[in-house]
């Protein structure tokens, strides 16, 4: 899933360390297939799920259990610990919660609609959802 996810972040644009964005790539991304899955699951759903997400992303990039899933699904608490943490270290525990969101979506709804929500959002993408069933570094 992390190569899988590290593939949307550099088509995203977020493979760059020196973005200026005021989000972290995998954060942005997350974002984007925010609005998607509240279509699928509704609002509760992505709560849940990026809860989940984040639980499992914060053991390999522990600052990220300072992150919290609003009532919209939408993710808190990023701002505050982005002046502590260096580009290299946001752009990992980005890269971590996607591949970890990905991951889920796969086990919950398949390859084949994770896959086709992931060209919905972003359309100009090949997509291959074979990748999204590697067991690589997930």
């Amino acid at each position: 899933m992390r190569s899988y996810a590290q593939r949307l972040l550099e088509y995203e644009g977020g493979g760059d360390e020196t973005s200026s964005k005021t989000r972290p790539a995998g954060f942005e991304v997350c974002e984007k297939l925010r609005s998607h899955l509240a279509a699928l699951m509704g609002v509760g759903g992505v709560q849940v799920l990026l809860a989940c997400a984040l639980a499992r992303a914060s053991t390999e990039a522990p600052w990220l259990r300072s992150v919290r899933v609003k009532a919209d699904g939408s993710l808190a608490g990023l701002e505050e610990i982005q002046a502590q943490l260096s580009q290299g270290e946001l752009l990992e525990g980005g890269t971590v919660l996607l591949a970890q969101l990905l991951g889920l979506l796969v086990a919950f709804i398949g390859q084949s609609l994770t896959s086709r929500m992931v060209c919905d959002v972003w359309p100009d993408l090949l997509c291959d959802d074979s990748e999204l069933g590697q067991e690589d570094d997930k």
